[in-house]
């Protein structure tokens, strides 16, 4: 029995998105939870004296900028006290406030100005084109991205060429990761002219140190939950479907293989208007590619806010052991610890 309000069960797998160049560079701005973010907003851990630290250093950064933008700006006798780098880095652990402060540096940043991952730069570069890219963010005052990290050298000295000539312009870059600018790599790639591009690009970065605990395992018991059988999430499925919730239902295996045909840069769109995603028969990865694809799907799901219903291993547990040891390993620290938050229900406002 249907009612008004009821939705058809939505299939992942028959989600086949397009996105242009001029939609991807439409997107570039904070995800929706990180809308109102703000320095006054962030809550330093006491503990942790090096999150106030770092809040104050990019209040100060955002001091100097705002400063070079008023009549006189750096010609100006009141110069800034201290040489200013035209990047920032803020590297830290997951959960300790790094987007939320990357996404309250650019609510104060004057415009133009750009927000985003990545891998969403990579896919801009690669839809329009590395010249028509660099001209259509030439001028901004301020580009951040967020998720600075390595899944190939030729993607990553792409990135560095595209924001040297920004920065030549006087764009000003920040940007989060889980590795500091001069350990990019490591583990991964090791070429010279490879490492050469790092230790260009980091020269221009003040690297921000920010410890701390992940929020996201702070109220939970550090493990995903997964309901008993496959039955069980599509009863679920079909009863949130029956209430008018969009909700998709899925097996973990067709996912994986679906994530393989569609390129990150989209998933995005995979996820749009989605309340609730669904997996059935969980289990682990062996395949690092796979993995690494389902790692750029749950930052998407994430940053939606779409919570994970599944059954079988859970969603926490997918990784591999030689995986957990290799030069990936922070990557899927992050994933995991947003699959506990996103089938827990435990969804704080800010990273």
């Amino acid at each position: 029995m249907t009612t008004a309000s009821s939705q058809p069960l939505i299939r992942l797998v028959e989600r086949n998105p397009s996105i242009s160049g001029a939609e991807i560079a439409a997107e570039l701005s904070p995800p929706p939870q990180f809308e109102h973010a703000s320095f006054e907003s962030y809550r330093p851990d006491p503990d942790f004296p090096s999150q106030q630290a770092a809040l104050d250093r990019l209040k100060e950064f955002a001091g100097a900028w705002r400063a070079a933008q008023r009549p006189g700006g750096f010609f100006s006798r009141k110069r800034p006290a201290r040489i200013e780098l035209p990047g920032v880095y803020l590297d830290g652990g997951f959960g300790v406030g790094k987007t939320h402060l990357l996404a309250a540096l650019w609510h104060v940043a004057h415009g133009p100005k750009y927000f985003g991952t990545f891998i969403e730069y990579t896919a801009l570069v690669g839809a329009l084109g590395y010249q028509p890219a660099v001209e259509l963010l030439r001028g901004a005052k301020l580009v951040c991205i967020d998720e600075f990290e390595l899944d190939d050298p030729g993607d990553t000295m792409l990135m560095t060429r595209f924001l040297g000539e920004l920065m030549a312009g006087g764009t000003r870059v920040a940007a989060t990761s889980n590795t500091p600018p001069n350990a990019l790599g490591e583990g991964r790639f090791a070429a010279s002219d490879f490492l050469r591009e790092i230790h260009a690009l980091s020269s221009n970065f003040e690297t921000l140190r920010i410890d701390g605990l992940d929020y996201r395992r702070r109220d939970t018991e550090g493990h995903a939950e997964s309901l008993a059988g496959d039955a069980d999430v599509a009863r679920t499925a079909a009863a949130l479907a029956e209430r008018g919730h969009r909700i998709s239902l899925d097996g973990f295996d067709d996912l994986v293989a679906h994530l393989a045909t569609v390129h990150p840069s989209k998933y995005v769109k995979l996820v749009a208007g989605l309340e609730f995603i669904a997996l059935e028969g969980v289990h682990e990865l062996t395949d690092q590619n796979a993995a690494l694809r389902l790692v750029a799907f749950i930052d998407r799901v994430y940053d939606a806010e779409v919570p994970i219903i599944a059954s079988g291993l859970p969603l926490d547990e997918v990784f591999g052991g030689d995986m957990m040891s290799g030069g990936y390993r922070k990557k899927y620290l992050r994933a995991m610890s947003r699959m506990i938050a996103l089938t827990t229900g435990e969804l704080p406002p800010h990273d």
